[in-house]
């Protein structure tokens, strides 16, 4: 019955809560973790059968390989949602993660690139093609790049972009965000001008559409295809490593260097939580911890009784 239970609550995720692929992936990981441990230590006992005593030992297990504070929470929030989606449908009686509580977790604030760094990336010769390197792909990571910071778009939004979300006239892009929840997000008009440059190279290209689903996507490879996350992480690090040395140097750290400059230049907290599609504004109010750590920096230098 398990197999059954997890492929019902996978289909709940993707048709009723709107679950990015990427999540839903996560989730099944999760879950299949679960069933498998109970299933070696436990006797072929189901998810659906198990109790507060045996979830937890599991959680204990994942502790003790070492597996981060952080991740094993996030496994938690699996089951949380799981339970509550088998109470919901009469499978179980008793919902055993009422009792678990996670592991405590350190803050950790969000890094970013520093704004005379990213100045230092965008405006300098980076972009420039190599030698041996085709123009499209110079333009398509310089444009990536421009995009990721312009707009504080998340990775899974960039790669799905369609290139008629562009609208050139009004310097906008409508953004597919989680859950399936649209917004408009204004784009500076450079990064427009970039934008139609590169669609005028990638026509000369003759770049067809996906193959798999017939769509026209922003950024392709030569193939059509949509390009692979690992493909935006790689490139993304390249290019940042030219200028700072952060340990974290992905499309997501784009993400918080848009939303920390924002803020820092005075922009308004819930302008910002629209902009990056968050749900509340709990969420957004992270970066305000990058904003004070910065205040306190400057005023450890600068006053004489600091």
């Amino acid at each position: 019955m398990s197999e059954d239970c997890i492929s019902q609550f996978l289909d709940y995720l993707a048709f009723e809560k709107r679950f990015s692929p990427h999540t839903q992936t996560a989730y099944r990981v999760d879950l299949i973790q679960l069933r498998d441990y109970l299933a070696v230590t436990y006797d072929n006992t189901l998810p659906e059968e198990a109790g507060y005593q045996l979830i937890r030992s599991w959680i204990v297990e994942l502790m003790n390989q070492g597996i981060s504070p952080r991740s094993v929470n996030r496994k938690i929030t699996t089951l949380r949602t799981f339970y509550r989606f088998l109470m919901r449908e009469g499978k179980v009686k008793v919902n055993p993660m009422l009792k678990i509580q996670g592991p405590k977790t350190a803050r950790r604030l969000p890094e970013y690139v520093e704004e005379k760094q990213m100045q230092q990336l965008l405006d300098g010769r980076a972009f420039d093609p190599q030698e041996g390197e085709d123009t499209y792909d110079a333009e398509q990571a310089r444009l990536v790049v421009e995009m990721l910071y312009g707009t504080g778009i998340r990775l899974a939004e960039l790669i799905g972009l369609r290139q008629d979300d562009f609208n050139f006239s009004r310097n906008t892009i409508k953004v597919l965000g989680k859950r399936n929840k649209e917004r408009i997000v204004p784009v500076p008009v450079a990064l427009t001008e970039l934008a139609r440059g590169f669609i005028a190279i990638k026509a000369t290209r003759q770049v067809p559409p996906d193959p798999e689903d017939g769509i026209v996507y922003l950024f392709q490879q030569n193939t059509g295809k949509k390009l692979p996350r690992k493909f935006v992480y790689t490139l993304v690090r390249r290019y940042l490593s030219l200028v700072t040395t952060i340990d974290k140097r992905s499309p997501h750290v784009l993400r918080h260097t848009f939303a920390t400059h924002m803020l820092n230049n005075g922009a308004d907290l819930n302008a910002i939580k629209e902009l990056l599609g968050h749900a509340n504004l709990s969420a957004t109010q992270v970066y305000t911890h990058n904003t004070v750590e910065k205040l306190k920096n400057i005023y450890q230098q600068a006053h004489p009784r600091a």
